[in-house]
């Protein structure tokens, strides 16, 4: 099914779902404006199909098509959508020479269709309530829901016991529920198709379609699209000879990168990854820091979040085996937050074209893993989707309506959303178990979250569980502890302190975390 980014009407009857009753009514040709967030059907009258009966086929898909006169303004639209069978066969052609067909405008004062939205946020870990946690902030949202979410989750949103990667679940949720938006958290469901389930019955997705998420689930597609689209990267090796990096080609949890200094780490590296299967990946050992740079992406326009630094590394002075992040801190110090845009520009803009070119346009979150060196800016990876816990730091100094911005790159069009920053810092650290990232730990009670929140500090919740009235542990990595301050000084105070509140059996967390950025902004003052 093919739903314009613009709304159209069309000469001919047009179908619509009555909300309150379910009834389908046929009405004669009316100037159709998209309620903003409502899926929208143009239904032509179809040459040897009964009319209601493709209306009614078209609703099955489609939660609600509706529509509503009162729009002013008449221009001839590019493309229309045409029903060639009875809510099956939906197609892009274009516009005919004669007929009534207009471009969505502005309506008058007074007839604007007005309708808060009804989200679900799928996933269920620090990412997923960070994003909870803001969207629920929003003056826009009604209803607030999540699958599978977790305990921290819960206090905001109606949780669902549905798996992120159980696409005909999350399906049906989202139909039962009358969802307007589904924001996907996690990776692994965007590359096996889910934001392309859903579209193809109607709904809007923030996240992207299995083919453009293969900029991340591919690290060859990913270096094949930034050749094309002339974006600067880490070269590839065709011998793991040290200093070098090595990856497993596709999604390995943040866990499948090895840097290695010396051929016992090489060796290490390729047999760690011999028993994925998968492909592997060897490219130059950059040097420089390393930034994150987010930018929520329509198709065709980035708009970018402020940057943020992560620690990958298991234990203090980067020591240790990788792992999905031990704690991040916002803005990065190495990239100013005015100098975002223009980094934007020269690093997702190039490849929003490229994948566009390719018949798969972004249209979600991507986020670019930087390393600036010496030469210039270098992409080290690509992924589809926020970061995790880059995340639980930059969501917090969003000082604009996050729910806006996201609703407004399903719809394909950012081009006025503008994302604010409050101005502050934010420093997250997380709080792992002990054999974190080999195994992680279940069931050990954890205490000391009421009073690290009422310290000032942000909790989020990624690898916990309810054991009757008590919070227990469920992962690797337990809870994101984020301090948020005027400075990244009094942001890295609040987050040590309250994280330091926090216990539970086997608990471990960094010092470290942005702490060469609150050294050098004390050189700075």
């Amino acid at each position: 099914m093919v739903l314009a980014r613009h709304c159209l009407a069309v000469a001919g009857p047009i179908a619509r779902h009555s909300e309150r009753d379910g009834a389908i009514a046929g009405d004669e040709p009316r100037l159709v404006r998209r309620a903003p967030r409502i899926p929208l059907v143009r239904v032509l009258e179809p040459a040897g199909h009964d009319r209601v009966a493709a209306a009614n086929g078209i609703v099955s898909v489609v939660p609600r098509v509706i529509a509503i006169d009162g729009v002013d303004g008449e221009e001839v639209a590019d493309v229309v959508g045409v029903v060639g069978a009875p809510g099956l066969d939906v197609a892009l052609e274009p516009a005919p020479d004669s007929g009534l067909v207009h471009r969505a405008s502005v309506p008058p004062a007074g007839r604007t269709y007005t309708r808060a939205m009804r989200v679900l946020v799928v996933g269920s870990g620090g990412r997923e309530h960070a994003l909870v946690w803001k969207l629920a902030q929003s003056a826009s949202l009604t209803e607030l829901h999540a699958a599978p979410g977790n305990p921290g989750i819960a206090a905001i949103a109606e949780c669902h016991p549905i798996r992120a990667d159980d696409a005909e679940g999350i399906l049906g949720l989202a139909r039962s529920l009358e969802i307007e938006l589904v924001v996907i958290g996690p990776e692994l469901p965007l590359v096996l198709g889910l934001g392309d389930a859903l579209r193809r019955f109607g709904f809007l997705v923030f996240g992207p379609s299995a083919a453009a998420a293969r900029i991340e689930g591919s690290k060859s597609f990913a270096k094949e699209v930034m050749a094309a689209a002339g974006v600067p990267s880490a070269s590839k090796l065709a011998i793991a000879h040290p200093p070098c990096v090595v990856k497993a080609d596709g999604l390995a949890a943040g866990k499948g990168v090895f840097v290695c200094h010396t051929h016992a780490e090489v060796d290490d590296a390729m047999r760690a990854l011999a028993g994925s299967g998968g492909d592997i990946v060897v490219e130059e050992l950059l040097v420089g820091p390393e930034v994150s740079l987010f930018a929520i992406c329509d198709g065709r326009v980035a708009r970018p979040l402020v940057s943020a630094q992560d620690f990958k590394r298991a234990y203090d002075g980067d020591e240790g085996p990788n792992t999905g992040g031990m704690g991040a801190y916002a803005p990065a110090a190495a990239l100013e937050p005015s100098e975002a845009k223009e980094l934007a520009a020269q690093i997702h803009d190039p490849v929003l074209v490229e994948l566009a070119k390719r018949g798969s346009p972004f249209v979600g979150l991507l986020y670019a893993g930087l390393m600036l060196t010496p030469d210039g800016p270098r992409v080290l990876e690509f992924n589809c989707r926020f970061g995790d816990p880059e995340t639980q730091a930059v969501v917090p100094l969003v000082e604009s309506d996050l729910l806006a911005a996201l609703a407004a790159a399903a719809q394909g069009d950012v081009s006025e959303v503008e994302v604010g920053w409050s101005g502050g810092s934010a420093v997250t650290v997380v709080l792992a178990s002990e054999r974190y990232p080999d195994e992680g730990e279940r069931g050990a009670t954890i205490d000391g979250v009421d009073a690290a929140e009422a310290a000032g500090a942000l909790v989020f919740h990624a690898g916990t569980a309810l054991h009757g009235d008590r919070l227990v542990t469920n992962g690797g990595r337990i809870l994101a502890v984020t301090g948020v301050g005027p400075s990244v000084d009094e942001a890295h105070r609040l987050a040590y302190d309250a994280a330091n509140l926090v216990r539970f059996p086997g608990a471990r967390f960094r010092g470290d975390i942005a702490a060469a950025a609150v050294r050098e902004a004390g050189t700075d003052s």
